[in-house]
């Protein structure tokens, strides 16, 4: 059987078949699969756009296809800013106006509590889907730190290591990230198991 990942993010696949890969035969980017496809992310939750690409995805493959939204929760911000996380300052994907626009709006608060969320939905062709969320736990610091990461990880601090996301190596973020818990609980699903 032969899986399709809605997107071409390198490390996203890679993580993906560290985690399924006894589960199907292939798994392949869009761009390895030849599909050329944007979908326009219009829903009012994670779960809607995560749903949304993989069945646009299933659809024109008609294989089996993953997808996932993701986004930083902050308590402080009623949850924000969630979806719109990648382009929280007006500009898609730039990860420095984000964490100013982030520290700006969490100067003087005391409540930094934050979460990552991912959503994923594995949609296959007949129209049945299977979906599994996952979070990661933290605090928004008062300063970035590290290098590694992106987005907004050096600002998510890990209270249990005294760290943020972007002061581990990928592959430490990778076993406790919100796309992997995800991953790990849409697995156990498949497996009949959850």
């Amino acid at each position: 059987m032969k899986l399709i990942i809605a997107s071409n993010n390198a490390h996203k696949l890679i993580e993906i078949k560290q985690i399924l890969g006894s589960e199907f035969d292939e798994i392949l980017s869009m761009r390895e699969a030849g599909i050329d496809h944007e979908t326009i992310e219009d829903g009012s939750t994670f779960m809607e756009n995560a749903e949304k690409k993989a069945r646009e995805i299933a659809e024109i493959s008609g294989c089996c296809a993953l997808a996932d939204d993701s986004g930083l929760c902050v308590d402080a911000l009623d949850d924000g800013p969630g979806i719109y996380s990648a382009r929280f300052s007006g500009v898609h994907g730039d990860d420095a106006a984000n964490n100013r626009l982030l520290l700006e709006k969490l100067e003087g608060v005391e409540n930094r509590c934050a979460h990552y969320t991912c959503a994923m939905v594995l949609a296959r062709p007949d129209g049945s889907i299977v979906e599994a969320e996952g979070y990661l736990y933290g605090e928004i610091g008062f300063e970035e730190i590290g290098s590694n990461g992106f987005g907004y990880d050096p600002l998510f601090v890990l209270p249990e290591r005294g760290c943020t996301t972007a002061q581990i190596s990928a592959e430490e973020k990778n076993a406790i990230s919100h796309r992997a818990n995800a991953l790990h609980a849409l697995l156990k699903k498949l497996r009949g198991e959850a």
